[in-house]
């Protein structure tokens, strides 16, 4: 009996594929999203029709004429125009987006060594160091910022009588709020000393979930400090670090408490952000239109301050599924 020859100029036939099987919406894969439209129908209505109303509002003239007497004035973009077209909001806008990165970087650079230390640190101190950082997270925003106003006056100042007592002569009587510039700085650690406290524990918590046994295989192979680091604490760090990098974004672009109260947007303005700007706009100045404006603008601009995470947060949810 021969065997069946094979031509070889003809190609094999391929194995027939298996069949996938088909996915049916059946009533039990149907539970989470019935569990979930509840709250998202909340969301929908306590989120997404403000932002409607602000939307249609920046294509009408509100002011508080209008608002009296009911009136609606549709000018399309010219409260749009009318922003665009004034140099401060360039200014306070470019103003707005440093004073954003410059507070996120220290946040998270902060943060992130504070965690660091804390897995290094024994026990007591560890604690010690806990329970500062949580008292500093749990202090009312208005009471910390009270408390700078008196670390920073100008005449009753304990900053400025510690820098006189360690030989600063020139620091007494010293105004920290004669320029935006320093000001804004008093404001930053204003809120880094609120912040860093919530990136330090998320950070930490994420060390703690490393495994000890890799950092014990890094030192019999001889690894220094850094390259531990960097092989055993980045990878379970990473997420963590985006997450607390975009939240502080979010916060610190839209932070207005901190600097209404310490200087209401002074000296001159020159410490005026957009948040800032959008209170003086609507609230203060009763033009409500054009301050809704400032409002979908603030919004376009977070959203492409933050569009390579809101990017890779889309991905990483398409890879899941």
């Amino acid at each position: 009996m021969t065997a069946p020859t094979v031509n070889p100029l003809r190609p094999a036939e391929a194995p027939p594929r298996a069949a996938r099987p088909q996915r049916r919406f059946t009533a039990q894969r149907a539970v989470p999203y019935l569990m979930l439209a509840p709250a998202v129908l909340i969301l929908v209505a306590l989120l997404g029709w403000p932002a409607l109303q602000v939307l249609g509002i920046s294509f009408r003239r509100l002011d508080l004429g209008e608002l009296v007497r009911g009136e609606i004035v549709w000018v399309g973009f010219d409260n749009y125009r009318e922003v665009l077209s004034d140099p401060d909001f360039w200014i306070i806008g470019l103003r707005t987006v440093l004073f954003t990165g410059a507070c996120v970087v220290a946040t998270v650079g902060i943060g992130l060594g504070i965690a660091v230390l804390m897995r290094h640190l024994d026990a007591p101190v560890r604690i010690a160091l806990q329970v500062a950082l949580v008292l500093a997270w749990a202090t009312p925003i208005i009471a910390t910022t009270t408390v700078f106003q008196w670390i920073f006056d100008q005449q009753y100042g304990i900053l400025n009588k510690t820098l006189v007592a360690l030989g600063f002569d020139g620091f007494a009587g010293y105004s920290w709020f004669t320029s935006g510039v320093s000001t804004l700085s008093v404001i930053g650690l204003l809120i880094l000393w609120q912040a860093v406290p919530f990136v330090a524990f998320t950070l930490y918590a994420g060390l703690l979930g490393a495994s000890k046994d890799l950092y014990e295989a890094a030192s019999i192979d001889g690894a220094t400090p850094f390259q531990a680091f960097r092989a055993v604490s980045w990878p379970a760090l990473r997420p963590l670090l985006t997450m607390v990098t975009f939240l502080s974004v979010l916060w610190d672009f839209k932070v207005f408490t901190q600097i209404w109260a310490l200087k209401q947007g002074g000296p001159d303005g020159e410490s005026t952000t957009l948040p800032v700007l959008l209170y003086l706009k609507g609230i203060s100045g009763s033009h409500f239109g054009v301050a809704s404006a400032v409002a979908v603008l603030m919004l376009l601009i977070l959203v492409g301050v933050t569009w390579r995470y809101m990017r890779l947060l889309v991905r990483s949810q398409e890879t899941e599924l």
